[in-house]
């Protein structure tokens, strides 16, 4: 604290930085102690606070009365299917198709994990979606499953299946860099409990794949994470590399997770489906934490079926994350969807809809579900955002007392080291009242569901991409459709919108993915996994692979 006593002109200054007005008596009945106040502030910063202490207080999105389903098991569509002769085929094939190959030894995993080194190999220096590939241990891994393969144990449908594992994730031995450069020299000593649970599952780690420094943006210590459909830009982010290589047919899955956008963006711009569980079902344990009442773990993939299967490997409750929930999962391809109601918030296919919005909504009323227009009430949404800049600077708290920040690449006016800054001005009180709103926008997001099976929308359109995450309903993307679009910067998360960035050469278009956007109730992901995987059927757009690979 400085040795310059306070004065009522500091405190007059500092009421501008909050939105509040004082007068001068007021002002003056503070000065006597207000800098106890300070000095309280101050002897709390002096404890260390490591990133994996949690809160005391926990988020649950659950309120009363909820009823928590109950089905169980997952069963996803039998394939009957040759293994392909060319390498990209394969290494573009879905989960129950390799699943499938792996299973009646027509594809061992070592050659699969071998064709996907190699893609990496050629490929990454381009994309720049793996930070770190651990090749040996993956051929380890795969060598191990295909000897188990060979003795008739399988663990499933992961069994021998590569992936990438977003970068926020410990592995032990391995580089866990948060894509940020105070912490690109940083190795576990541990596992992150999901890399058990895929370990458990029989999935093989190919690397850990790129994240926008401290799970913002696709820019990172190693450069900007590149879109597949066109590596002039970036991937968005910040799942970035996780969906670039799932994009480009690195991996077989991914793994991201989302604070806000951070699973949907980068599929929307690389052309991949991302699940975003429900807030709890999945453990947090052993990665980087962001926002505490906003953190959550999900697949990233080709296919819809794909999550499902990767969804319930992560599924399970966890005592060492305070926010976990105990929570069964059930996926049935068989399923019959009539009789569903599915809605929509008409303001999200007025003005700035596409026409693959407006083709995706349509043949949506073709899936023999009803199809009707819901609405949510009028509150400041983007009001909420307050508590991820809150949540986020205390989270690296260290990094602007100490100017390490300064250290990271990205310093835009948008970037985490100017937010975290700013964030310092937050009002307590304030953020007590964000939470209050929270409680709103949940009831409200309840009450819209009663009546509604499900919502779909374009993933940054209306108030859904903050409302749902804030209240914890899990969300599923996928790919609807493609538009050319001209080149674009990754976007900026700034003000609560996804923005899509500044234009670039005049005249240069290129082809992108275009996806839609389903949201279901808590605990509920087979009813928008059972509606995604019609609605993927019926469009047809899924499979296509980026032109250039």
């Amino acid at each position: 604290m400085s040795d310059t006593p306070l004065t009522s002109a500091d405190i007059a200054a500092a009421e501008r930085l909050v939105g509040v007005t004082y007068t001068a008596q007021e002002r003056a009945q503070m000065l006597d102690n207000l800098e106890g106040q300070i000095a309280a502030a101050q002897a709390r910063r002096v404890v260390d606070l490591p990133n994996a202490s949690p809160m005391a207080l926990r988020f649950d999105p659950r309120l009363p009365g909820f009823k928590m389903p109950t089905d169980s098991g997952v069963s996803v569509r039998a394939v009957d299917k040759p293994l392909p002769t060319d390498d990209a085929d394969i290494a573009f094939a879905t989960l129950p198709e390799l699943s499938s190959w792996i299973a009646s030894g027509a594809l061992t995993s070592r050659r699969l994990t071998e064709i996907y080194l190699t893609r990496i190999a050629a490929l990454n220096p381009t994309l720049f979606c793996f930070a770190t590939i651990t090749a040996d241990l993956a051929l380890s891994e795969a060598d191990t499953m295909d000897g188990l393969t060979r003795k008739g144990q399988n663990l499933g449908p992961l069994h021998g299946i590569p992936y990438g594992l977003k970068d926020l994730f410990d592995t032990q031995d391995v580089v866990t860099g948060w894509g940020a450069e105070p912490y690109r020299d940083r190795v576990p000593d541990t596992d992150a409990r999901i890399v058990t649970l895929l370990r458990a599952a029989g999935a093989v780690l190919l690397g850990k794949t790129t994240v926008g420094a401290l799970a913002y943006n696709d820019i990172w210590y190693g450069g900007q994470t590149r879109n597949p459909w066109n590596p002039q830009e970036g991937a968005s982010g910040s799942s970035a590399g996780s969906a670039s290589a799932t994009a480009a047919g690195l991996c077989g899955f991914s793994i991201g997770t989302e604070t806000l956008g951070s699973i949907t963006s980068p599929c929307q711009r690389c052309g991949t489906t991302g699940l975003r569980p429900t807030f709890g079902r999945v453990s947090r344990t052993g990665a980087m934490a962001l926002c505490w009442s906003l953190d959550k773990v999900g697949p990233i993939c080709r296919g819809v079926e794909d999550t499902a299967l990767v969804l319930d490997a992560l599924n399970g409750a966890d005592a060492d994350d305070l926010g976990s929930i105990a929570a069964p999962f059930a996926y049935d391809a068989q399923r019959d969807i009539s009789g569903l109601t599915l809605g929509y918030l008409p303001e999200a296919f007025g003005d700035g809809a596409t026409d693959v919005d407006h083709a995706t909504l349509a043949a949506a009323k073709e899936l023999g579900v009803k199809v009707v227009e819901r609405s949510l009430p009028d509150l400041p949404y983007n009001a909420l955002m307050n508590i991820v800049y809150a949540e986020a600077a205390a989270a690296f708290e260290h990094l602007t007392l100490s100017d390490l920040d300064d250290t990271l690449t990205w310093q835009d006016p948008s970037a985490w080291p100017n937010i975290f800054r700013k964030a310092r001005f937050l009002s307590a009180v304030d953020h007590v009242q964000l939470d209050r709103l929270r409680y709103l926008v949940m009831q409200a997001v309840d009450t819209l569901f009663r009546d509604v099976d499900a919502l779909i929308g374009p993933f940054s359109t209306g108030p859904m991409l903050v409302a749902s995450n804030f209240t914890g309903h899990p969300c599923l993307h996928l790919r609807a459709g493609f538009e050319r679009h001209k080149t674009r910067r990754p976007g900026s998360l700034a003000a609560g919108k996804l923005s899509a960035g500044a234009e670039g050469p005049a005249g240069e278009t290129f082809l992108v993915p275009q996806g839609i956007s389903i949201w279901g109730r808590l605990f509920d992901e087979s009813t928008i996994l059972n509606i995604g995987r019609a609605l993927e059927h019926k469009l047809d757009q899924s499979a296509r692979p980026p032109l250039e690979l």
